[in-house]
């Protein structure tokens, strides 16, 4: 059975840094293109940062270009999200997915994605 949990969530101020990770377990977590996603109160869900399944390529939301950095650790069927510089319109839930196909590379389509953690809250406050 696949599961993705989430954990790293929170209510933090303006500037201020988070770092969620996303455990993995039930694929071979090396395998698979690894995404985050997010949706806020009233909008649809968009992505944020997306890696391949080998790490070497990246990619990223505009809005959160050169603030957030996306990383995976093989060994420990984990990927990260590194948020720096928050703003309040970050505020949104944020879930990491994994991609539907084996050695794809990082896609920004949430078509892409079968598997999905439960989602966990980040608040920024101005």
């Amino acid at each position: 059975q696949v599961q993705l949990v989430v954990s790293g969530g929170g209510l933090v101020q303006a500037g201020d840094s988070l770092r969620l990770s996303c455990a993995v377990s039930g694929l071979t977590f090396r395998n698979y293109a690894m995404a985050w996603f997010r949706q806020a109160p009233g909008k649809e869900r968009e992505f944020v940062a997306g890696i391949s399944w080998g790490g070497g390529s990246t990619s990223y939301a505009d809005s959160v270009k050169g603030r957030f950095t996306i990383s995976r650790d093989n060994a420990k069927n984990t990927v990260y999200l590194q948020m720096n510089s928050l703003k309040p319109e970050d505020t949104a839930v944020y879930y990491c997915a994994a991609n539907g196909v084996v050695m794809s590379g990082s896609n920004p389509d949430a078509r892409a994605y079968d598997k999905w953690a439960q989602g966990t809250q980040v608040t920024v406050s101005s």
